[in-house]
C-alpha cells in the first residue's frame, strides 16, 4: 500500500485554508493549476510510497515509539511559497518548527529500521501543497505567493500522528484526486494506545 506519514490540521484551520485558498482561485490564470482538495490538506512528514503488507506492523510499532518520545507542540499555517519554479503552490508553518522536523526525521528513521526502502534523506522542509501545475510547463506562481505571504492560521496543538494510505485515481475522470484513509494515529507523549485507532478513516483534515 501507498503509504506517508503526516500531521494533518484541525477543521478550524481548514476552513481558514478554504476561505485562503477560494480567494487565490480567482485571480488570473487559476484555471491553470491543479488545485489540491481539502482532504489533501497535510503536513507530510515521510513519505514510504509502497509498503509491503508484511512491513506495516513493524513500521506502526515503531511510529507509535516515535509519537510517544514527542510532547504536543504548537502549530499554525504561515505564508506561502513554491517548489521547481512553478510546479507546486505551497502553504508554510510556524510555531514550533524544530518539534515538527524532528518528529518528520523520527518519522523517517521508523521506515528505515522497518525496512521500507526509502531514499536519501533530506532536511525537512514544512509545507502543505495546496496547488500544482497541471501541464509540463511550470505556471509563474508568484502572484499567488504573494498573495499568500500575510497568511496566518489560529494556532492548534498538534497531537498525534497519523499513517496515511494514498488511494490513487483509477477512474481516469480528469481531475480526479487521490483518496487519503487514515490506517494508523498515535497520540504524542501519551499513554500507549492501539495503533489501529482512526484506522480506515477518511482523511478530511481533521
Amino acid at each position: 500500500m501507498r503509504l506517508f506519514a503526516a500531521v494533518l490540521p484541525p477543521e478550524g484551520v481548514i476552513r481558514e485554508l478554504a476561505a485562503e485558498v477560494a480567494a487565490l482561485q480567482k485571480l488570473p490564470g487559476a484555471e491553470g493549476l491543479r488545485w489540491t482538495g481539502r482532504p489533501g490538506w497535510h503536513f507530510t512528514l515521510a513519505f514510504y510510497g509502497e509498503v509491503d503488507d508484511d512491513l506495516v506492523p513493524d513500521l506502526s510499532a515503531r511510529l507509535e515509539r516515535a509519537a510517544h518520545r514527542m510532547s504536543p507542540f504548537p502549530l499554525a499555517l504561515r505564508g506561502g511559497g513554491q517548489f521547481g519554479h512553478g510546479r507546486a503552490l505551497w502553504t508554510g508553518a510556524e510555531g514550533d518548527l524544530e518539534s515538527l522536523r524532528l518528529l518528520a526525521d523520527r518519522s523517517d528513521a521508523a521506515a528505515r529500521k522497518a525496512g521500507v526502502r526509502m531514499g536519501e534523506h533530506r532536511r525537512y522542509k514544512a509545507h502543505l501543497t495546496v496547488a500544482r501545475s497541471r501541464e509540463a510547463v511550470a505556471v509563474p506562481v508568484r502572484p499567488y505567493v504573494e498573495a499568500l505571504a500575510p497568511f496566518t492560521s489560529s494556532t492548534w496543538t498538534v497531537t498525534d500522528l497519523y499513517l496515511v494510505r494514498s488511494n490513487l485515481p483509477r477512474s481516469g475522470v480528469p481531475g480526479e484526486q487521490p483518496r487519503y484513509e487514515a490506517v494508523g494515529r498515535w497520540p504524542l507523549g501519551a499513554a500507549r494506545r492501539t495503533g489501529s485507532e482512526g484506522s480506515d478513516a477518511e482523511c478530511g483534515g481533521a
